[in-house]
């Protein structure tokens, strides 16, 4: 037996020589194999050998192991390279001076042993590891949109976690709430596949299976890639997601907008509310006063009571019933009152007040509310504040103070709640015109709307003294105005319009008178005259303005009158002094007391030509006749005052 066993080892010690003599790569025990790694679509440096290694690389050969069958695919003879017939044939080349092979545009199928073996016998072959990697796509992923029953026995499907073309298979992580997720039984469930694409690279895909509960029905799921590069370990990860998690409702409750205090008038929406998904069938009751029986209100298509406008019949009771259609369990909501603010019936006492000029008056204002009322009156026609409270006194009445009288009832508690009521105060009289003349600018043949406005109580009416075409308009219940359309003649020029307004106590007039416009062109055109301000019955006659060309001559001829006094006091005061010599020619010089101020001009011209002056004075003191030409031309004088007290007259030609 012991024999036996030292001639077997004894053979199989030789039979290992015999293989290590013959050369055969692969076969020999090796070291563990040098590791390159490099990325897909890169260049991979296969050096035969340690950096530090002397040996000759003259004559080298170069094999590929696939399944542990060594392929030639790169000799080396006499320092140059050849490419074997094969897969590595146009992606081989040698560099540093034949020391290294280098491997381009690298695939996931080159993740395999390369090994050098020098054609020396006692050369030992070279073995290195090539590891290849890719880091893959952002992870997509899909979450479950049917949604998950909380009543489910097992778990159900959450999300798809899907990463493409990574090299090698990434490892995937799933978390919730930014807590990783790991395998339970019957509670979380993860199963992932991956596919080899034609490329070599992987698609891994990771479906997440768990049994959720209504805490998770906010709750946010993602996964996570790990994967390794050359650079290191890295990691990408996916959007979050919420999937549906349905579960029965276990109470109900009703909200009202808007919050805080309602009334009259508002947008006011009841809805009921529940804590269950899907939400159960709603409907909302109010309790009906007469029989303290809850009665359902008609909702819209989304279970919502609408109320717009709000009135103070929607106050009372309301609550909420809400039906599970899954589990046909009911469920009633707490009662909520809501209460509707209003301000109503308001109403002025006497309700159409009428009182003759010069006496007392009094006005009561009344309203309802189920709140504290606040009132004020107010004019109408200005809006200012008359009185705080409920009753209005007017003392010794006046024509003018007739007309509109608001009274406003608000709440102060509840902002924007008021309502208001107006009352017309009628002052017995006769006709009041707003104005007893007026002068209008005209221009024949146009066609003209005059007006004329009166007031009074009983309302008054208006007629006119010329023929046309007439039209009243309501200011007030007490005020009238009428317009005339008319033909401006020759006749109405001369006569002028008048209106006449009359009631069942007197009547009273307003004279218009028309006036020729001569800087308006001819032609037929049309013009309105609206009334002034108003005025009593006793007004003065109020005209209207002149044309603008008319105001510009006055405004010359005060001008020219103020020049010429001006200029007569200061030659009186030279002649008083006895400085100022009359009646010679010449120039004469006046010494003038000194005088602070800057020196000022004053100046005579004449606007009319010699033919029309009559006689001219000349420089010499003659006269000559309008006709005379000979000699000088005519000449203005202008006396200048300098500021040292003395005069010079200046001649000057025309």
């Amino acid at each position: 037996m012991e024999l036996s066993r030292l001639v077997c080892a004894f053979l199989l010690a030789a039979c290992c020589c015999c293989r290590r003599a013959a050369g055969v790569p692969g076969e020999a025990e090796q070291p563990e194999p040098e590791l390159v790694e490099v990325e897909v679509g890169g260049t991979a440096l296969l050096k035969c050998g340690p950096s530090h290694s002397q040996g000759n690389f003259g004559h080298v050969d170069w094999f590929s192991v696939h399944k542990e069958k060594p392929t030639l695919i790169f000799r080396v003879h006499q320092g140059l390279g050849q490419s074997q017939p094969g897969e590595y044939q146009h992606r081989l080349s040698l560099q540093d001076k034949g020391t290294t092979l280098a491997l381009a545009h690298i695939t996931p199928h080159d993740e395999r042993i390369f090994l050098c073996q020098g054609k020396r016998p006692q050369s030992q072959e070279h073995r290195i590891q090539l590891r290849v990697y890719k880091a893959p796509e952002e992870p997509s992923i899909q979450v479950n949109a049917v949604g998950i029953s909380v009543n489910s026995q097992e778990p159900e499907e959450v999300a798809t976690c899907v990463g493409r073309n990574g090299y090698p298979v990434p490892q995937v992580i799933w978390y919730k709430n930014g807590r990783p997720l790991k395998e339970e039984k019957n509670r979380v469930h993860i199963q992932s596949s991956q596919i080899v694409e034609s490329s070599g690279l992987y698609t891994l895909q990771s479906v997440l299976k768990a049994q959720l509960v209504k805490e998770d029905k906010d709750a946010q799921f993602y996964c996570e890639l790990n994967y390794r590069l050359p650079s290191g370990n890295h990691m990408k990860e996916s959007k979050e997601v919420t999937v549906p998690v349905f579960y029965p409702a276990e109470k109900v409750w009703l909200e009202v907008e808007p919050v805080g205090m309602l009334k009259e008038g508002d947008r006011v929406e009841i809805r009921c509310l529940a804590d269950g998904n899907p939400p159960p069938h709603f409907s909302i009751s109010k309790q009906n006063l007469s029989t303290r029986e809850m009665e359902e209100e008609t909702t819209d298509d989304n279970g919502i009571l609408v109320l717009e406008p709000a009135q103070k019949e929607h106050s009372g009771v309301y609550e909420c019933h809400g039906l599970d259609l899954e589990t046909t369990t009911s469920l009633q909501s707490d009662q909520q009152e809501l209460l509707v603010n209003y301000v109503s019936d308001v109403r002025v006492r006497p309700a159409a007040p009428e009182s003759q000029e010069g006496s007392s008056l009094t006005l009561t204002c009344e309203a309802e509310s189920n709140q504290a009322i606040e009132f004020q009156w107010l004019r109408e026609k200005t809006g200012k504040l008359l009185q705080k409270g409920p009753v209005l006194q007017l003392y010794n009445l006046k024509r003018e103070e007739g007309g509109g009288y608001r009274c406003v009832a608000s709440v102060p508690s509840v902002p924007g709640l008021n309502r208001t009521q107006l009352v017309n105060v009628a002052v017995f009289g006769s006709p009041w015109m707003t104005v007893k003349e007026r002068k209008v600018w005209v221009k024949e043949n146009t066609v003209l709307n005059l007006s004329c406005e009166a007031s009074g109580h009983p309302r008054p009416t208006i007629s006119w003294n010329v023929d046309g075409m007439a039209s009243e308009q309501d200011q007030d219940p007490q005020s009238v105005l009428s317009i005339l359309n008319v033909l401006v003649t020759p006749e109405l020029l001369e006569t002028g319009a008048e209106c006449v307004a009359s009631n069942s106590l007197g009547k009273n007039t307003t004279i218009i008178f028309l006036e020729l416009d001569s800087n308006r062109t001819t032609g037929l055109s049309t013009s309105t005259v609206s009334p002034h301000a108003k005025a009593n019955s006793t007004s003065t006659e109020k005209k209207l303005p002149e044309p603008e060309s008319k105001g510009v001559v006055i405004v010359a001829v005060t001008v020219c009158i103020l020049v010429l006094a001006v200029l007569g006091a200061v030659l009186y005061f030279f002649y008083k002094k006895g400085k100022l010599p009359c009646g010679r020619s010449g120039k004469q010089e006046i010494t003038l007391p000194p005088s602070p101020k800057s020196e000022f001009v004053v100046e005579v011209k004449s606007d009319k030509l010699p033919e029309e002056m009559g006689l001219l004075q000349g420089s010499n003191g003659d006269k000559r006749a309008p006709g005379d030409q000979s000699g000088s031309r005519p000449h203005l004088a202008f006396l200048t005052v300098l500021t040292d007290g003395r005069a010079r007259e200046r001649n000057t030609s025309i």
